[in-house]
């Protein structure tokens, strides 16, 4: 009977209780859905859009019919940015310049706050500043010849492993007879142009596989996790109960291959570091860090720092940009005439003689154009590296407290109507006036902007050029089962956006068995 009357009380005030938590908000703070037990809204977010987080979030503003939301993640006031010219005053907004103290971006950097990427305040404006002034020296976020060369020789390896078959085991996993495998075709010339920048060095032929492992393990790790971090880091203590699951297995193993190649690159480059001369970055980095160890009682140098620092301008190398040629390669092969549109400017502008430049970049207007409808259409981070307030800000009309996780939907400035007219087709004659790249005409923004651009758009812009436009030149792609490809494949989410792996054919145009590789 006690135990009767207790429930009747007590049930009736825990619904009570999770009612008023559910809609407890902050003053003024944007409208939104209400919070659940433990992971707030995460999972009603989810429910809308299991696979595409941001598409979720468009949904939640048609609902709310607001351009700015709302919610709890767990614990954690958050806000979404559903809204272009928002979305653009936010990023350039310095209060928001802050980053989330997450575990996701500890586990991979020896559970502490360091790297370039997920770091703030002081910290990041000296690592920050230190790594690409110095990391330009080395073509890096400008044009430099040497760097061109390299990338260019890295293509002319990934043009040979194709046209002549491969020379060693690994090659056999990327290129058999005449399919090749994306996104990881690509990898290459991206990563070692990287690790030219940072030690002046290249891996050979005969030891891509290293390469290619960190390619793999580069997107094991986007693919563990989504844009707003997930479960793992809502709640933890799931890693120690569902690992795999959870993404934790995965995230943590794809990092710590990273981890391990720049530990082993950076103690040999110790072992040989004299402070009279400066070979490259990384001399440059342990140099400075030497210096402050001396001179200092505390330092932002570390060789854990600059271990991340290489693992965060290396990541993008390694999965983004492939992932974005890949998704190009599938959309020429839905829109054959993409396709032909490309040969014929290439024909004509570069012809066969030689490789594609980047001297070609400005007269080849279609060619670019493409890369850049790439990265509009299928938005590579759909929500971007969260923000942190660092401060109470007004913004949108709303009151935003300090600590807030704030997000901008690129989605919703990608697909805008009012910017794009017709958003939902592939079109790369819309950044084109007169026979010329209108980059005036490109509102998109899938590098980011503000003071959180990310640092490596020059190096990914001109290097997709290079190796698009010679894999171009070489080749006429095509279904590797030879039937047309009706539609896109499903979009996988994560850290950044990817579709799954898959075979394509290749077959060297107009009949040649070899591209010119002078």
């Amino acid at each position: 009977m006690i135990s009767a009357i207790a429930a009747a009380v007590l049930i009736p005030c825990v619904v009570v209780y999770f009612y008023k938590n559910a809609y407890k908000r902050p003053k003024n703070f944007p409208p939104g859905p209400p919070s659940l037990p433990i992971y707030g809204a995460y999972l009603y977010v989810r429910a809308l859009d299991f696979y595409n987080l941001a598409n979720a979030f468009v949904k939640l503003g048609e609902m709310y019919k607001t351009k700015v939301i709302g919610l709890f993640l767990a614990h954690v006031p958050t806000v979404i940015v559903n809204d272009s010219a928002l979305i653009k005053e936010m990023l350039y907004n310095e209060e928001f310049d802050g980053r989330m103290d997450i575990i996701l971006f500890r586990l991979r950097s020896f559970w502490k706050k360091l790297g370039v990427f997920f770091t703030d305040g002081y910290f990041w404006h000296v690592q920050r500043r230190f790594s690409l002034r110095y990391m330009r020296d080395f073509g890096f976020g400008r044009r430099d010849g040497t760097l061109e060369s390299v990338v260019a020789g890295e293509i002319k390896e990934m043009l040979d492993m194709t046209v002549n078959g491969p020379k060693y085991p690994a090659e056999k996993d990327i290129v058999r007879g005449n399919l090749i495998y994306m996104p990881h075709y690509f990898a290459v010339p991206f990563i070692n142009g990287m690790c030219h920048v940072f030690a002046r060095m290249t891996l050979t032929r005969s030891e891509y596989h290293a390469l290619w492992d960190l390619a793999r393990h580069g997107l094991m790790f986007q693919r563990n996790s989504d844009d707003l971090g997930g479960l793992l880091s809502l709640t933890p203590w799931v890693k120690d109960i569902a690992p795999n699951w959870c993404g934790y297995n995965g995230v943590t193993k794809g990092n710590q291959y990273l981890l391990d190649f720049f530990a082993r690159l950076i103690d040999e480059v110790m072992a040989t570091h004299d402070e009279s001369y400066d070979r490259h970055f990384l001399d440059m980095y342990i140099k400075k860090m030497k210096e402050e160890q001396r001179t200092k009682d505390k330092t932002t140098y570390s060789v854990e720092q600059l271990i991340l620092i290489c693992t965060d301008y290396m990541f993008p190398s390694a999965t983004a940009t492939e992932a974005v040629l890949s998704m190009l390669v599938e959309r020429m092969l839905l829109q054959p005439e993409i396709q032909e549109k490309i040969h014929e400017e290439i024909d004509r502008v570069v012809g066969r003689d030689r490789l594609p430049t980047l001297d070609d970049r400005r007269n080849m207007p279609y060619t670019e154009a493409c890369l850049r409808e790439a990265m509009r259409y299928d938005t590579l981070v759909p929500l971007g590296v969260p923000h942190r307030a660092m401060s109470d800000v007004k913004f949108g009309g709303y009151d935003i407290p300090e600590g807030t996780l704030i997000s901008a939907n690129y989605i919703m400035l990608h697909m805008d109507k009012e910017i794009w007219g017709d958003p939902h087709n592939f079109r790369p004659e819309r950044f084109i006036v007169n026979g010329q790249l209108c980059v005036a005409s490109d509102k998109s923004l899938p590098f980011g902007a503000g003071r959180r651009l990310c640092a490596g758009e020059t190096y990914a812009r001109q290097t997709m050029f290079q190796v698009f436009s010679a894999f171009m030149q070489a080749f006429h792609v095509s279904t590797a089962d030879g039937r047309p490809l009706n539609k896109p494949a499903q979009r996988l989410p994560g850290i950044i956006t990817t579709i799954p792996n898959f075979w394509v054919r290749v077959t060297p145009r107009k009949g040649l068995d070899q591209p010119n590789l002078d």
